[in-house]
């Protein structure tokens, strides 16, 4: 199952020591039942990579574009934008069932929506048909994509947990892998049904979420966080050490829990909206998380995303079947790097993850305005197949950092009480991001063409030095000791749950506090 490959890489100093050196997650049925669960949890992000694929893919059908009348500028910004417009409706909401009714229930709820939604728009008979279907396919997913990731961060297996929570959203490629194959296989079918066929596939996650949620383990978190401790114990037992509730790992965890629930709860009031801006610690995970968020669609990428085939045309390639192949060939090769980025995160660390990929983005998007520059002056056929060449190796940049930390980054940064509300807030500052790019790109390629990718090469030689100054390595610690780096609580925390547990906790270097303080000086004023 997935996870495994990071299980050897490197654990985390706080309870390392407590793992059983001989276990293999293959080897026990519980840790595989527990990464099953996962699996349903992570294709809600399939749901949203589906999507943009999809539209990409149905801008190049003939069929979908005869039906719709030929949607241009602001018309076809407002089918791509309507879905993230439908996701600020539920931000509201989503936070409150989350914590409120549990991670399970706000799953189940999301993945209803989603299906009454998609079976909208397969049946849609007008634009308008189309546009509802999708404005409520926003609203629904904006529910479960609040709590899974959330779910899956919480209950993994120690040493599977950040490998696993990136996982989440690399899995965005695999829906768009399934989208821009299905389109191109559709792209034949003369009918409607060559656009109906791929929005009913949509809403195949949402079947399988309905239908199995209910058996996949609650957030031993939430349990805690609503006094039910003893069901918490015997979740964590049950999936992490084959039910034995006197493991020495499953006590650390718990009793860890508990610890950090509490301080956040009584000692520094980290339970409100308004504490997001009263705490310094919090400030700074806003700081970090709001900019994630922006960077991870204002990157350039945002222009391949929803409208590769204006990208296409303005360097000739005009065939939709030639459009429809590149557009599938690159999901898969995003997939690929994306996934070998989650199971690298631990080895190699958030840091430097994120400064290669700002780093490569930098220099292959600057490489592709410089080709689509050439192409536009001369239609050299040879630069027309260099911006190719060097999107492909954009996006592998792209991929090693802005596809699989941002979700796994922010959560586990976020202390328990504010992860909800706080994951609210990445959601709807990526929704804003993806509005204004819906709108706007379209817009500024069909004026400017080339010349509007200069603005994104100055705009990621800003990400890169606000990457470099801001962004802490958090890897190889356990979600509650990360989470309190911010706070610079984590050895209080640590001491308290060893103790309550009865363990030694295994610090062989400097303290978590002192680490973190060398990395943010600001932090010792």
């Amino acid at each position: 199952m997935a996870g495994g490959a990071a299980a050897n890489t490197g654990v985390q100093a706080a309870y390392g020591h407590l793992l059983d050196p001989k276990k293999k997650w293959y080897s026990d049925r519980r840790i595989i039942a527990l990464n099953a669960w996962i699996v349903l949890l992570l294709i809600t992000s399939s749901t949203n990579g589906y999507d943009g694929s999809m539209m990409n893919g149905l801008q190049s059908l003939d069929q979908w574009n005869i039906y719709f009348g030929f949607p241009t500028g602001g018309k076809l910004g407002l089918l791509n934008a309507i879905q993230n417009i439908g996701s600020l409706a539920a931000y509201p909401f989503a936070p409150y069932l989350s914590d409120g009714l549990g991670r399970r229930p706000t799953i189940f709820i999301g993945a209803v929506i989603m299906c009454i939604a998609t079976a909208v728009q397969t049946a849609s008979q007008s634009v308008g048909m189309f546009i509802g279907a999708r404005f409520l396919i926003g609203f629904g997913l904006t529910f479960a994509a609040n709590a899974a990731p959330m779910l899956v961060t919480e209950i993994a297996y120690p040493p599977h947990r950040a490998p696993l929570t990136s996982v989440y959203n690399s899995l965005w490629y695999s829906g768009a892998i399934i989208a821009a194959w299905t389109t191109f296989g559709t792209f034949k079918i003369q009918s409607t049904w060559a656009w109906r066929v791929p929005s009913a596939l949509q809403g195949l996650p949402s079947v399988l979420q309905v239908a199995l949620i209910w058996f996949c383990p609650e957030s031993p978190r939430w349990l805690v966080s609503k006094g039910k401790d003893a069901q918490a114990l015997k979740t964590l037992a049950y999936y992490h050490a084959d039910g034995n509730q006197e493991d020495p790992l499953v006590r650390y965890e718990f009793e860890e829990i508990k610890a950090a629930i509490e301080f956040d709860r009584t000692v520094v009031a980290n339970v409100g909206w308004k504490s997001f801006i009263t705490s310094p610690g919090n400030r700074k995970r806003m700081r970090i998380i709001i900019a994630l968020a922006f960077f991870s669609q204002w990157s350039g990428n945002g222009l391949v995303s929803y409208y590769l085939n204006k990208v296409f045309n303005g360097i000739g390639i005009t065939n939709p079947t030639t459009q429809l192949l590149i557009n599938g060939i690159l999901q898969i090769w995003n997939l690929a790097w994306a996934l070998m980025a989650s199971f690298l995160v631990d080895k190699l660390g958030r840091r430097l993850l994120f400064l290669s990929s700002a780093a490569g983005m930098i220099i292959f998007f600057t490489l592709q305005t410089a080709c689509s520059a050439v192409y536009d002056k001369s239609k050299n056929a040879a630069a027309a197949h260099s911006v190719i060449a060097f999107i492909f190796l954009f996006y592998a940049s792209y991929d090693l950092a802005f596809t699989p930390l941002i979700v796994s980054y922010t959560l586990e940064i976020l202390p328990y009480p504010l992860r909800a509300k706080g994951f609210n807030i990445f959601n709807f500052a990526i929704s804003l991001s993806l509005i204004f790019n819906q709108y706007v790109n379209p817009i500024a390629l069909d004026a400017i063409r080339w010349k509007y990718y200069v603005v994104y090469c100055c705009w990621l030689c800003a990400e890169l030095v606000f990457l470099y100054f801001f962004v802490v390595e958090t890897k190889n610690r356990t979600l509650e000791e990360t989470a309190a780096l911010f706070d610079g609580t984590t050895e209080q925390i640590s001491a308290a749950a060893a103790q309550h547990a009865g363990v030694t906790h295994d610090i062989n270097e400097k303290s978590s506090a002192e680490s973190f303080q060398e990395q943010v000086p600001e932090l010792k004023q």
